[in-house]
Order: C-alpha cells, then structure tokens, then sequence
C-alpha cells in the first residue's frame, strides 16, 4: 500500500494536472460527528458524511474542518483512494481578499461627504498591509485605510481563499453515486480540564464533590450533535504555538442526566459523554464529570521556618501559616482516577450563604493516593523565627540555633506543622521538641499551641 502511494505521489508532482469536477461537502451533508479531547490544545476530530461523487477522479471539497486541522494526520475513510490533499491557511476577510489582488486591478469607488454622490474608478493594489491599501490610478499613487472612503470592487474570489476552513481532496472513486465517508483528523483549539466545587459542611470535616468537564473550543468551527469523549493523562507530543487567548469566550454549563462513562485506555483515563452535545465555537462548556458525598477532610496548619544557615540573620521574621486541607481518594467516598484540574472550595456563613474560602491545582491523581491542597494562609496562626547562635565548626561545617515562636488567636487549641528545609548533609544536635525527617532535605515539628496562646521551638542544626 506504501508503494502505491508513493507512486501517485510522483505522478502528482510529474504528470500535469488534469481537471477534474468539484464536489463541495459541508456540514449540512454530516451523519455524525465524534471528539476525542486531550488535556493539552489536541483533539481527534470523527466527521462523518454523506457525499454523492462521480466515478473517476474528481476534487472533493471538505468543508466546515477545524480551521487548526493539522493536514499532515487527515485521514479519509471509504471506498475511495486519495490522490492528493490540501488545506488553504487563508480564510476569506477584507484583508486576505486585498492580499491576493496585489498586483492586480481591482474597482475602487469613492463617496463624496457631503453630496452623496460616487465616483468609480479602476486601480492596482500595490501593498496590503495592516496599516492600509496602496494602489495606482493612471499616474498616481493613492492610499487608504479605516478613514478613507474607498470602497473596493473585485471580479472574483481566488480559487484558493475559502468562506470556511475547507480541505481540499483529489480523489478517485471506482463507483459514482452516494458515498458513505469519514474524515479523522487532529487538530488543535480544542482542550478541557477538570474543575472541582467542594462545598465544606460547617464544621469542615467533611465535603461535597462536583466534578466538571470544562472544554474549550477554539478550533474555529462547529461541532453540531457530536459525540465527546475525553483522555485524562499526559500523552506525549511534539511542542506547538501555546494555546491562544480565551477572554471573550461564552461559557455554558450542561449537566448530565449520570456520571461519564469511564474506561482505561492503553495508559489513560478515557470518559464518554452518554449523549451528543453541541460544542460552539469560541465557546466554553462544562459538563458534569460524577459528584461524590460526605468525604472527609482534615485541616492542617504549616509554618515554613525555613532560615539562612551559612551567615548571620540579625532580623525576627514574621511568619504566616499556610492553611492545608487533606483528603484520601480512596473508597466509599471518592475511590476514583481523578483528573488534573483546580479543586475551589467553599462553605456556609452563619446565614447559610456560600463563601468561597481558596483552591489549589492538582496533577493526574489515580485512585488510593492521598491529596493535600494549600488554599490560603491562616489569619489567626503565626509565628515568628529569630537566630539565636551562629559559628563555624570545622572546614565548612556550619552550626545555627533558631527560635521559633508559634502564635494562636483562635480559642481552640491547635496542632501546626513547623518545617525546615536544609541544603547537604545536616544533623539536629539540640532540640526542644523531637523531629522527623519529612525527606531528605526537611526537617518536620508537630507543635501543639494552646488556645489564645503560644508554644516556642528551639532547635541548633549543624550542616557540612
């Protein structure tokens, strides 16, 4: 199959063309359409069509595509062959249309302000840039731009500017009549992430879950009644462009009538939408991923007290306590592949009414690991770090004493977590409370502040 396509290939670049009947297909001919949207500006495009074609060769028009198709990785599907293939990068505008009249002649009229009355000319665009149009008229050269009151008349559209994103396709058919025809192809503009509402009880043990899907469509076209699935993992690609601004996009929210189907595909995640959608362009739409219930949470408080240890600090550090919400994704709650997305958590005020109270990201998350979220810092826990001691010990072992001083407003007391982090290798030889070592570069204290109160930590590390 490989040589025969490479022999086409050669009579296409050899032989001189010969031209062949156009058949135009649009979206008004699709059957059916499917997405396959992966995390990263990237989707599988299934368009399936209805199209009635001549035997022998003809070029097959194939419009309404993605208008960031990539062409190299279209693929045409039915009981043709395909011959050659092209997707024109310009779509028609004032600007391209001018562009490609460079060097030609074009109508020019001009309205006079105050009469009303027209004058018609004949010019040749000489330049059409962004800042305005030059041409010739006899012996002169004119300008124009958004102020100026030329209006511009052209003979007709060049074959190669298109109304919508079309790919153009020779094709060679052995029987004519209705074609049954599917185009497969990946394009980018298209992405979706998931988006978490937790909603914490009063107390703030336990939360509701929400899930969404939020896709992005920004591929420049329609995607009417299709089918979207979703890949949750990192597949990889080569670089492209990043992904283009997304301010002024609509956004819709559609909930589902269950869960999205979820199944493993070779080392992803793949979720099915049981029901077709229509997905707009430039638009943006959530649609529910599955919800969970009563999943229990706990609070953690966290001061990093991490110091200057190769010199002296003659300065107290005022420090804030980061406040981290931790949750196990395990079974009967949650227990679920939860994609990477921005979890928002909120609760009810005393009048019941929803306060947002921070978010955090998270990776890919599978099923049975455990998730810890820093959403924001602690307005009643402090504390404060001063150095008490500094010397050298021998070569270039260094030895430092710290106090750190951890505050409580609330009336409860409190458990805050007091880390400190050390470069090379490092050993605590005083301390006023027992460590453990988080990993290799971390040291951790569990310290217990009583209500409206405070507890001080004193500790000397050496570090060579």
């Amino acid at each position: 199959m490989k040589h025969c396509w490479i022999a086409v290939c050669v009579l296409a670049f050899c032989a001189p063309r010969i031209h062949a009947a156009e058949v135009r297909s649009s979206a008004e001919d699709r059957s059916a359409v499917s997405l396959t949207v992966y995390n990263t500006d990237l989707a599988l495009v299934r368009d399936q069509r209805s199209v009635a074609l001549p035997v022998g060769v003809s070029d097959l028009l194939f419009a309404d595509v993605s208008a960031r198709i990539r062409p190299e990785t279209a693929q045409l599907y039915g009981s043709i062959s395909v011959l050659e293939q092209n997707f024109d990068f310009d779509l028609l505008s004032p600007r391209t249309l001018l562009q490609k009249y460079v060097g030609r002649q074009i109508g020019l009229i001009r309205t006079h302000p105050q009469t009303g009355e027209e004058r018609r000319d004949t010019g040749t665009v000489l330049s059409a840039a962004e800042d305005g149009v030059v041409f010739r008229i006899g012996d002169r050269i004119e300008t124009a731009g958004e102020s100026m009151p030329w209006r511009f008349v052209f003979d007709q559209v060049p074959p190669n500017l298109r109304e919508r994103p079309t790919l153009t396709m020779q094709v060679d058919a052995a029987q004519g009549g209705g074609q049954s025809l599917e185009l497969a192809y990946l394009t980018g503009g298209l992405s979706w992430r998931a988006d978490y509402v937790a909603t914490l009880n009063p107390a703030g043990d336990v939360f509701d879950l929400l899930a969404w899907v939020t896709v992005h469509n920004q591929s420049g076209v329609e995607y009417r009644d299709a089918a979207l699935q979703f890949i949750a993992g990192d597949v990889n690609r080569v670089p492209e462009p990043p992904l283009q601004d997304m301010r002024g996009m609509a956004m819709r929210a559609e909930m589902a009538a269950a869960p999205m189907a979820r199944e493993a595909v070779f080392e992803y995640h793949l979720y099915s939408l049981g029901r077709t959608t229509t997905l707009s362009d430039q638009q943006s739409k959530q649609l529910k991923l599955f919800e969970a219930e009563q999943v229990p949470v706990s609070r953690r408080y966290r001061v990093d007290a991490t110091g200057t240890y190769y010199g002296v600090n003659p300065v107290q550090d005022e420090l804030k306590a980061d406040t981290t919400l931790r949750f196990e994704n395990s079974a009967p709650a949650l227990g679920q592949p939860l994609p990477g997305g921005i979890v928002r958590f909120y609760q009810r005020d005393a009048q019941g009414r929803i306060q947002f109270v921070g978010e955090n990201r998270i990776d890919h998350t599978p099923d049975g690991r455990d998730v810890s979220l820093t959403v924001g810092k602690a307005f009643d826990i402090t504390a404060t770090r001063r150095q008490t001691d500094y010397r050298k010990v021998y070569g270039d072992e260094r030895e430092s004493a710290w106090q750190v001083v951890v505050h409580n407003a609330k009336s409860e007391a409190v458990e805050v977590e007091v880390v400190a982090r050390f470069s090379g290798d490092w050993e605590i030889t005083e301390q006023s409370d027992n460590h453990e070592r988080e990993d290799a570069f971390t040291a951790l204290w569990r310290v217990r502040v009583p209500a409206k109160g405070e507890s001080t930590l004193d500790y000397r590390v050496r570090i060579r």
